[in-house]
């Protein structure tokens, strides 16, 4: 089985992923961010990085599909191939820091890789307003994160709510994420808990 948590920078996904690896002994897949080898280019100069930076996610974000298809067991995974696609991708797009010629070339790339893709099994959405996630990015402290704008990290917002409610075609599961802290508090963990098993065992929910 396959488990994708999906959300925006500081939505809490690699907390999720961890504690739920660890509640139903799934296996963990987290993101290659802090090497990526052209992460802190980009976030110098966008424009000049943005393709490099995207189609080293893609091809790693496809790697990883690759392997999860080859698995035994369930694999849970911190942030999937489609988000990048659709959110990521898409945000550099719309706000010029890729070209329509490199997109065209991006998304045909994709679009190759989805003929031996499927979708998770079930997708976890973390939806979290701005501020809580400016919040989240302050307290972990990433330097190449402290200098994001306001405008992007909104814009990404957008871009995942349009990803999940009207492009996203799989099993899908939307959280609430701003008044929860489910890494320190016992029953806002076990709120998640309840409403993946009634997912996937037919429980209801407490």
């Amino acid at each position: 089985m396959y488990i994708a948590i999906s959300g925006n920078m500081g939505s809490g996904k690699t907390t999720l992923t961890n504690l739920l690896s660890d509640h139903y002994g799934w296996t963990p897949r987290f993101e290659a961010v802090d090497y990526n080898p052209y992460l802190s280019d980009y976030y110098k100069d966008i424009p000049r990085w943005a393709f490099n930076l995207e189609v080293y996610f893609l091809k790693e974000r496809f790697k990883d599909l690759l392997a999860i298809a080859q698995a035994e067991g369930t694999i849970i995974q911190d942030r999937s191939i489609f988000e990048g696609v659709y959110v990521f991708a898409a945000t550099n797009k719309a706000m010029g820091q890729l070209s329509d010629r490199d997109f065209e070339t991006y998304m045909e790339l994709f679009e190759s890789m989805m003929m031996v893709a499927k979708l998770p099994d079930l997708m976890i959405y973390l939806r979290a307003s701005v501020p809580h996630l400016v919040k989240n990015i302050q307290k972990r402290g990433r330097d190449y994160e402290q200098g994001l704008s306001l405008e992007y990290l909104t814009n990404l917002n957008q871009r995942y709510e349009d990803f999940i409610y009207n492009r996203y075609k799989g099993r899908l599961l939307v959280i609430e994420v701003d008044e929860l802290d489910y890494l320190h508090n016992p029953a806002d963990f076990k709120g998640i808990v309840d409403r993946i098993d009634a997912e996937f065992f037919g429980l209801f929910a407490q």
